[in-house]
């Protein structure tokens, strides 16, 4: 999106200076700047002042800073982070209310990736590259919006109550979507009941004009809908929008029918695993409360693809498969991919599974539960640094490579963990042979 620094300085009760400049877009990386964007430093662990310069060589046409000014175009600021998400809400408001919120403890960026998706067959849509769901990503996405867009689909994850309602006051969105509620960063929230209180906060900041799009099947989320004043359209079991006479091919792919207020239709995932056909249904309800066709909304599903490392199956020069999931990890999550490693025609299946971060003291009893899970569907399970899966426990990637010994055709292996296992070069290592 194209803005005015002289604008942004206004918007942000900042100060320009140097000449005024349009920018297009926005990075907090130095190392991935284009020309002609924003460049916004930020203080964490280390302090992006330090990397202006850089920014400035590699093409920024301008930059915040709360710091001294290096030369260029400068935008002073009290807090760039702050200023950051002032500007986020600049950019909303030039965009049309057609604007998507996706919550929920899993599944979250794959609906996100399939509603874009459908989107697209029908209107220029932007949305949240990745994983971009937290104040810093949030605003970026809508900063990174191309001008005349008229769709956005935002990501949105929390840490904490209260953190989705401030990525609202940010986005304003006109469509809300939660997925599911789980113990996932119980260690930040404390309980389940929590967490269904903080991604309620984003039907309640819904307008009444809005829709909120909630998963019937899951209890919490449902409960929802007394949360807001906006229109319901519910999906899964029991909902308005639901999968009937689902089939999972040799490939994983998912073929149903899906029948809601807006008619049926006979739906075929490009995407895989069992659970995307709940992910398909909440994109499918979104896109269909917002004028989408079921015609645009069969195409999209079709043609869809995912971020990455999430579900990607591939075949070795040996002909084993390797399925990696290694984007990140929670008990529903891995329980998610052992079903789909089961569903693999196989000879031998194998999981190899890294700690599920931040559950607290439920840590110990989940790895236990989802290795007792594994074990009943016959699937080998080796631990990479998660003694409590009650599997073959390793210290690192290259000792799971050892472990994981001669792989030959017939062979499938899982590969899944949270984001610090690190594992997806186990799985780089495994299909480069």
């Amino acid at each position: 999106m194209q803005l005015r620094t002289i604008d942004l300085a206004a918007a942000l009760g900042g100060r320009l200076e140097g000449p005024d400049v349009i920018v297009d877009g926005a990075t907090q990386d130095s190392r991935t700047v284009t020309v002609g964007q924003l460049f916004v430093p930020i203080v964490a662990e280390r302090d992006g002042h330090g990397f202006i310069a850089a920014a400035l060589a590699n093409g920024a046409a301008a930059y915040l800073t709360a710091g001294p000014t290096v030369g260029g175009t400068a935008v002073v600021v009290d807090d760039t982070a702050v200023a950051l998400q002032a500007a986020g809400r600049l950019a909303r408001a030039s965009l049309p209310d057609r604007v998507i919120g996706v919550t929920g403890s899993v599944g979250k960026t794959s609906v996100k990736d399939l509603l874009a998706a459908i989107l697209s067959q029908r209107w220029r849509t932007a949305a949240s590259l990745r994983s971009f769901n937290n104040e810093l990503g949030v605003p970026l996405t809508l900063l990174n919006a191309p001008d005349r867009t008229e769709a956005v689909v935002i990501e949105m994850g929390a840490r904490g109550v209260g953190h989705v309602a401030e990525l609202c006051a940010i986005a304003s969105p006109t469509v809300g979507v939660v997925t599911r509620v789980a113990a996932v960063h119980t260690e930040v929230f404390g309980n389940i009941d929590e967490v269904a209180r903080a991604k309620g906060e984003l039907v309640e900041a819904l307008p009444e004009r809005g829709a909120a799009v909630l998963n019937a099947a899951d209890g919490r989320v449902a409960a929802m809908a007394a949360r807001t004043s906006a229109r319901v359209i519910t999906y899964g079991a029991g909902g308005d929008v639901v999968a009937e006479d689902v089939t999972l091919d040799d490939e994983l792919r998912s073929r149903f029918r899906l029948a809601s207020p807006w008619g049926s239709a006979e739906v075929e995932l490009a995407v895989r695993g069992l659970h995307q056909v709940e992910n398909a249904l909440a994109s499918a309800a979104a896109a269909l409360v917002s004028d989408v066709a079921l015609a645009d909304v069969m195409a999209g599903l079709a043609g869809a693809a995912l971020s990455p490392w999430r579900m990607e199956l591939a075949t070795t020069t040996d002909g084993v498969r390797v399925l990696n999931d290694a984007y990140n990890a929670n008990p529903t999550s891995v329980a998610s991919a052992l079903d789909s490693l089961a569903a693999l025609p196989a000879r031998r299946r194998i999981a190899v599974l890294g700690i599920m971060a931040e559950l607290g003291d439920a840590e110990d009893d989940e790895h236990a539960a989802i290795g007792a899970r594994a074990r009943e569907l016959g699937i080998r399970v080796i631990a990479v640094g998660a003694p409590h899966y009650g599997g073959e426990d390793v210290a690192s990637v290259d000792e799971a490579v050892a472990a994981l010994g001669e792989l030959t055709m017939g062979d499938a292996v899982l590969v899944k963990g949270s984001r610090v296992a690190g594992l997806e070069r186990l799985a780089e290592i495994l299909l480069e042979g």
